[in-house]
């Protein structure tokens, strides 16, 4: 009878949902993570606190200490007991003073409004003609590649109106070293951003010092600059002081341990560092403090799926990513990289409408996941998307082979998109209600992935690893960043 019972559950739950791969008992756990969360998330608040009493998040500093010390707390008041630091030293940077200033003749410099990017020089004084290179890609070099030797090379942060049709951006970071590779002096971005924001963010692939002043200028004074060289020949002098040194940070990671599958691992995640302009508060804020809100929801429903979790909050990643690949190291090292199973990435995820996952393989599974969510809630459209990027905390994990994911589809609150690195990333921006949405079904995506029978991805061998990264056109900015270790 109890057979009958579970038999006939599973085929009204397959008819409702049209997908497979779904267990009876989801739906129930699933309403419970919702009332839960809707009732009781402790995200915003926490987040407001965070953000009011510890300010910006900056790896190394007194306030990243303090980050990684109230995140400790906080899981450890939710009721893990096993939570742990995970402790790593790497070269880290910190912005002192800086000068912009533009004009035709050396003594006729006015200033501009600027920002240094992380990794510039400790000090440099430079006085340079300015050269516009257009989107700052390696097309824009080849075709002049004698133009920036010496000078400072002017590039857009993304891709400039009137481009070729398909033309893709990078990271800043690729940017610069591809003014490197030419010769450049210096380097002046311009932001997307209108209204003069100014954004921060490394500059250095490698997460080390670059050899080049580095700086980013709003969007109307680059224009500006844009034009006035069309008239005529610019210079530019870059003073700038900063500090580079070896420091100390923690990741912070609180164990669920599997009820079943104990040895296989979903790691869930996302960044609690910060720049230092501001709070931080959606870049990562609104993601490290959903996943911490799910670790909570997790602990207060007693939930213990077949599969370990490991929620972690990684630091450093805004210099580098280096806290995750701090604990990719580690994982190496004691061969615990194996039981590694899938890494879910929570990075600036607001209001999500679906999931995401790295491997198309998985859409049956995530989108039986969602059919649920969906019943539960018709905001929800359980859409998925199949896509693979980098400059976030699942790249370390991708790059050995681990399948990754998350939630996604949903927008930034309050038009914040345009404060990321920026001196407005503030609490007010935050959206309750969307908090809310990403903690819920983020969490009945993580349940589902860690209690599912068979995951439908597994994890690949380096050859597979390469193949796909080169399927997914990684390639290139991978070999920028001296991050491809295949030989051809």
């Amino acid at each position: 009878m109890h057979r009958k019972l579970i038999a006939s559950a599973c085929a009204l739950l397959l008819a409702c949902t049209g997908f497979a791969q779904v267990n009876p008992t989801w739906p129930v756990i699933f309403k419970k993570i919702n009332t839960e969360v809707q009732q009781n998330s402790k995200a915003y608040s926490t987040l407001g606190d965070a953000t009011s009493t510890i300010g910006h998040r900056l790896t190394g500093s007194e306030n990243g200490k303090k980050a990684e010390e109230y995140a400790y707390n906080l899981l450890r008041s939710y009721g893990f007991k096993d939570v742990r630091y995970q402790p790593f030293e790497v070269e880290s940077w910190s912005r002192g003073t800086l000068q912009v200033e533009v004009g035709t003749k050396a003594g006729q410099l006015a200033p501009v409004k600027s920002v240094s990017l992380a990794h510039s020089p400790v000090k440099a004084d430079l006085t340079a003609a300015v050269v516009d290179m257009g989107n700052g890609l390696e097309v824009d070099y080849a075709a002049r590649p004698a133009a920036v030797k010496g000078k400072i090379a002017l590039v857009y942060l993304g891709v400039l109106p009137g481009s070729p049709e398909g033309t893709g951006s990078l990271h800043r970071s690729e940017k610069t070293a591809i003014a490197i590779k030419y010769g450049a002096a210096g380097i002046i971005i311009i932001n997307t951003v209108e209204g003069g924001t100014l954004l921060t963010g490394t500059a250095s692939v490698t997460g080390k010092l670059i050899p080049i002043p580095a700086v980013c200028i709003g969007k109307e004074d680059g224009f500006k600059l844009k034009e006035q060289l069309k008239a005529a020949p610019l210079q530019a002098h870059i003073a700038m002081t900063n500090t580079s040194g070896m420091i100390k940070a923690r990741n912070v990671v609180a164990t669920l341990k599997g009820k079943s599958k104990p040895n296989e691992k979903i790691v869930v995640g996302g960044h609690l560092d910060s720049w230092d302009l501001a709070s931080g508060a959606i870049d990562n804020g609104i993601g490290s403090f959903s996943v911490l809100d799910m670790a909570r929801t997790f602990k207060t429903l007693k939930l213990q799926p077949s599969r370990t979790i490991e929620f972690v909050m990684f630091m450093g990643e805004e210099e580098g990513l280096l806290g995750s690949k701090a604990y990719i190291a580690d994982a190496i090292k004691n061969k615990s990289i194996e039981n590694v199973a899938f890494m879910l990435n929570y990075d600036m995820t607001n209001d999500p409408k679906g999931y995401n996952a790295s491997d198309a393989s998985c859409k049956e599974l995530f989108k039986s996941i969602g059919a649920i969510a969906a019943k539960i809630d018709t905001t929800f459209k359980n859409e998925f998307s199949s896509r693979a990027g980098l400059h976030s905390d699942h790249q370390p994990f991708m790059l050995h082979g681990v399948p990754t994911g998350g939630s996604f589809g949903g927008k930034l609150p309050n038009n914040s998109g345009g404060c990321y690195h920026a001196d407005c990333d503030a609490f007010n921006l935050v959206d309750e209600a969307g908090l809310k949405n990403t903690v819920r079904f983020s969490a009945m995506l993580l349940y589902g992935l860690a209690d599912t029978p068979q995951l439908p991805a597994k994890r690949r061998n380096d050859a597979e690893t390469r193949a796909f990264l080169i399927e997914n056109k990684l390639e290139e900015p991978l070999r920028i960043a001296g991050e491809w270790r295949w030989t051809d």
